[in-house]
């Protein structure tokens, strides 16, 4: 889990200041909305906030569905992708979905398509939530129960740790990271972790979200290579729809259909 650099932190800062400056002095109502997206960098803003399209109910005309390919989600997974596809929450951008409960991570082009899936470490602690301001601590002074990976919509982006390596900042604030999978401490065993067929011994991280090192390449990286994409992390414990304000696209399709039924037989 990479520590902020107080170099890093201070130019955050002052790109905040300015982006809000601007905000003041010329920004209308609209756009503002949209320029207070480009600069949370990482935190986690829900789907109701001004920066998304969705909401807990659905549209009038419910016409789009994931495109999972070949691969097999668990119910959460699927049923967060479609919500994304049909509310549009993606806001027009590529998005990564990332299963913790299943331990797999899912990214897809900014029509709901799947470009790749891979198996994924994270924090060793299960929870949902980040301690406040762990990000500012030493990682030798976090605590084995605080290494969780939060949940949640991020706005992500790109960026470099202290070892210089470029990693996907998810959570900028607590410090939580998309990277390579590292294997400086080899008794972890991380390679090995990501190749067994069960969730069971994923659990290692002080919280990041390590990848294949050919799978970041291949997709992780491009996909926030020339804009922010949106990562949304599936909760440990609460309810998926708590999280993410979503609703049941199948259900609603239902629903829409009945209605039509209905109006027909008039």
């Amino acid at each position: 889990m990479p520590i902020l650099h107080p170099e890093r932190r201070d130019a955050r800062t002052l790109r905040i200041a300015a982006a809000r400056t601007a905000l003041i002095i010329g920004a209308a109502a609209a756009g503002t909305v949209l320029l207070l997206a480009a600069v949370t960098g990482g935190r986690p803003v829900l789907s109701a906030a001004p920066i998304s399209s969705s909401s807990a109910h659905p549209p009038q005309a419910i016409t789009r569905s994931a495109d999972f390919g070949q691969a097999s989600p668990s119910p959460d997974a699927r049923h967060v992708a479609d919500w994304i596809a049909d509310s549009r929450d993606n806001a027009n951008a590529d998005f990564i979905i990332v299963d913790k409960r299943d331990a797999r991570a899912y990214v897809f082009d900014a029509e709901a398509r799947l470009r790749g899936a891979s198996p994924v470490l994270l924090g060793s602690a299960v929870g949902d939530d980040s301690v406040p301001g762990i990000g500012l601590r030493p990682i030798a002074e976090v605590r084995p129960e605080e290494r969780t990976t939060p949940a949640g919509r991020f706005v992500a982006e790109r960026g470099r740790n202290l070892n210089g390596d470029d990693v996907v900042w998810v959570d900028y604030e607590a410090a939580v990271s998309m990277h390579r999978v590292r294997t400086t401490k080899p008794s972890e065993r991380r390679l090995e972790r990501l190749a067994t067929p069960t969730v069971d011994d994923n659990r290692i991280s002080y919280g990041c979200i390590n990848v294949p090192v050919a799978f970041y390449e291949a997709y992780v990286r491009p996909t926030v290579a020339t804009r922010r994409a949106i990562v949304y992390v599936l909760p440990d414990l609460k309810p998926v729809q708590q999280v993410f304000n979503s609703y049941d696209v199948n259900a609603a399709r239902r629903q829409a259909s009945n209605r039509a039924n209905m109006l027909s037989t008039r």
